[in-house]
């Protein structure tokens, strides 16, 4: 439970309140500019994946249910070693769970089919956190910039990398 709070606080942190960039794809609810209406994105929950819910109005407690059970849940977060947690959380929230949970098991060197299970539980025990956290963000820095938007974003992307470094760091300490 402590793992998530401090998770969450972090991804909070990094995500901010409301934004609604008309050039980010996550902003609207078709996942594209000028496709389908210009919602926005608040503490990281975007139109894209939640095109039903009132982004402008959403709480924190709504953000934060979301968050354990969409993610936190699904990535098994609560099996997972704190800075390994961090990585694989704020990961998900950035770029899906799917992505992420490929990223641990890449990290690992489990068949990356998107879904953490006993296989790659097993795997990340017999590895040492820090180095699997740092393996999970060269693969995620990988795909940031492989995608067609890191002109416009990928600099907020890799200081975003390097805050989760440091926090991750801090908490494998």
């Amino acid at each position: 439970m402590a793992v998530f709070d401090d998770c969450f606080s972090f991804v909070i942190g990094v995500e901010g309140g409301y934004t609604d960039n008309p050039n980010d794809p996550g902003n609207w609810t078709g996942g594209a500019p000028n496709q389908g209406q210009l919602k926005g994105t608040k503490f990281g929950i975007s139109a894209k994946a939640y095109p039903t819910l009132d982004i402008p109005n959403l709480g924190l407690a709504d953000a934060e249910a979301i968050y354990r059970r969409d993610y936190w849940n699904r990535l098994q977060g609560d099996s997972l070693p704190p800075p390994v947690a961090l990585v694989a959380f704020d990961s998900a929230v950035n770029a899906g769970v799917g992505n992420a949970a490929r990223w641990l098991q890449m990290a690992v060197g489990t068949k990356p089919d998107g879904v953490i299970g006993p296989q790659t539980l097993a795997a990340l025990a017999a590895k040492k956190p820090g180095a699997v956290a740092v393996e999970m963000l060269a693969q995620r820095n990988a795909y940031n910039y492989s995608l067609s938007a890191a002109a416009n974003f990928g600099l907020g992307w890799s200081r975003r990398l390097f805050a989760v470094s440091q926090q991750a760091a801090i908490m494998q300490a």
